[in-house]
């Protein structure tokens, strides 16, 4: 399996760049898709060159009525009409390069046109971009970029342009400051340590990455975005805090199965309370936040936080304490 990382549930200077609420706020709105365009063109190192985006939907229908529907994180296309898929995974997932086949391929049915009898079957370019806080199992262990295409076995020679992946897996990313030579190191960087800086360091001073940790501070959000924030980030460590928890109870074969699915009712008890002790354990941290941070009532922190009216009054005592 990927290698365990720890994760410390802090709410640091700048926003997690990983966390939902992160990821559609530095890339997913159109006030500030000049900073997912920037990103981009250091990824394509050249080979594209992308002057403008237009989002489109993220939820797409399945070939027929029935079929399961695809839900993307982030969907764009450039003005040549290049479709990129850009998704964040943050836990394992068993079948991720599956998936990522499956989305990509749901875009590239969709190019057909409709109602019409006459076509060449010419497509448009289709990437699936993921930014992935784990590793691959079979992946080298200092490989970190994956630039994958259609190939020739005999030759490597690429068989087709228009279908493309590319897979980031950020927690292989170590290079020091004094070894970042390109821009796209300088993302990376950022993607990696955001949320864990104080401020920006100084070879990031450029303007794309000044509006970046602009936007990203966390004392400049509003309440009802810090509200969400936290909302995001409690989402997240119950992720992380399920999967530890199932991995000390040796039942990590089941939680991986529960956490695709929702945590169904198959799953056996043991993982129900290893699910438990770890959403209990995030809850308390993000109702401590709440109440230290934001001074909001016993019933807002228990809207947000998903929790009883009497939990949040027994963190309230024990801050007293």
């Amino acid at each position: 399996m990927q290698k365990k990382t720890t994760h410390q549930i802090t709410i640091g200077r700048y926003v997690d760049r990983l966390s939902d609420f992160g990821f559609k706020l530095f890339f997913g709105s159109e006030p500030n898709k000049d900073l997912l365009i920037a990103f981009l063109n250091e990824l394509f190192h050249g080979k594209k060159s992308i002057v403008d985006l237009t989002y489109n939907k993220n939820e797409h229908q399945g070939p027929q009525a029935g079929f399961r529907k695809s839900i993307f994180d982030l969907t764009c296309t450039d003005e040549n009409g290049t479709q990129f898929i850009i998704e964040v995974q943050r836990v394992y997932q068993r079948f991720f390069k599956d998936r990522a086949i499956y989305y990509s391929s749901t875009l590239i049915h969709e190019q057909g046109p409709k109602g019409k009898s006459e076509w060449d079957f010419e497509l448009k370019e289709t990437y699936l971009i993921a930014l992935m806080d784990f590793g691959f199992d079979d992946s080298h262990p200092e490989a970190y970029l994956h630039r994958v295409h259609l190939a020739d076995e005999a030759t490597g020679k690429v068989f087709c342009e228009k279908l493309g992946y590319i897979f980031i897996e950020i927690p292989k990313f170590n290079k020091a400051l004094k070894d970042l030579n390109t821009g796209l190191d300088h993302w990376l960087y950022v993607l990696k340590n955001l949320n864990r800086l104080k401020k920006i360091p100084v070879f990031l001073n450029k303007r794309i990455f000044q509006k970046l940790f602009n936007i990203a501070e966390v004392s400049k959000l509003t309440k009802e975005e810090y509200m969400k924030y936290e909302k995001s980030l409690m989402a997240k460590w119950d992720e992380y805090a399920i999967l530890k928890t199932a991995r000390e109870e040796g039942i990590e074969e089941g939680i991986e199965k529960g956490i695709e699915k929702g945590i169904e009712k198959g799953i056996e008890k043991g993982i129900e309370k290893g699910v438990e002790k770890g959403i209990e354990k995030k809850g308390h941290e993000v109702v401590k936040n709440l109440i230290l941070k934001m001074g909001i009532t016993d019933a807002q922190a228990a809207d947000i936080a998903e929790v009883s009216i009497s939990f949040v009054k027994k963190v309230r005592r024990g801050l007293k304490k």
